[in-house]
Formats: C-alpha cells, sequence, structure tokens
C-alpha cells in the first residue's frame, strides 16, 4: 500500500515541478521580449524622418508621404525600388479628415445625451399624468 501511495506522490510532485518550470519559462520568454521590444523602440526613433500618409496602390506597390527635416516628398515604394515623385509643400497637405473615424468617447457622450432627452421626456410625462 505504501509504494501506490509514494507513486502518486512522486507524479503528482513531477507534474508540479513540470507545471512551475513552463510557467517560469513563459514568463522569462515575455519579460526578454518586451525588453528587446522596448530596445528596438529606442534604436528606431528618427527625429528627422517621419512616414505623414502611406496609401496602397497595388498589391506591393505604395505611394507615401514623408517628412525629411522640413521638405515633405511624395515618394512611390515597390518591391525592390523606392522613387522620389515630387517635392510637397507643407501648405498643400490637407489636415487629418476624421470623417467616418468615430471616437468611442464621442459615442459614448451622444449616447447619454439621448439617455437623458428621453428620461427628461418620460419625467415631464408623470408629471402631466398626474396634474
Amino acid at each position: 500500500m505504501m509504494v501506490l501511495l509514494t507513486g502518486n506522490t512522486d507524479s503528482y510532485a513531477q507534474f508540479i515541478t513540470v507545471l512551475i518550470i513552463f510557467v517560469l519559462v513563459l514568463a522569462v520568454t515575455a519579460l526578454v521580449t518586451r525588453w528587446i521590444a522596448n530596445y528596438q523602440k529606442e534604436q528606431s526613433v528618427n527625429v528627422n524622418i517621419e512616414v505623414i500618409e502611406t496609401t496602397r496602390i497595388s498589391g506591393n506597390k505604395y505611394i507615401q508621404i514623408v517628412r525629411l527635416g522640413e521638405k515633405y516628398v511624395a515618394i512611390a515604394v515597390c518591391k525592390d525600388t523606392v522613387t522620389l515623385l515630387g517635392e510637397i509643400s507643407k501648405e498643400q497637405l490637407r489636415e487629418e479628415n476624421h470623417a467616418g473615424v468615430f471616437r468611442f468617447r464621442d459615442i459614448l457622450e451622444r449616447a447619454a445625451q439621448k439617455t437623458e432627452v428621453k428620461s427628461v421626456k418620460a419625467e415631464d410625462n408623470q408629471s402631466d399624468d398626474e396634474v
């Protein structure tokens, strides 16, 4: 009887040990991945070069507006080449157009306003019924 109990105990201990090692390996992997991502983010900070806008033309062809220092240029980016299309003045660039883009805060505020209007109307109807 004693042999059966120690056999079960050993298998449980092995399972718990393997589970703990697995969790530790996952934790170390997550920490190292986060550290590498932060390191690469710090290395890729560019002050003088910024992609302003990108539009896909076909599967692997794009037109990009890029800020290079104080200049804005349009470039065509293909699979193997990058071609300068021309320079654009800052005045020719349009500001972001948020048409069709909804922020959650705006939607929530509209819903709250509609709810308030409905509750005020319901209260008015109740007070009219009492009179």
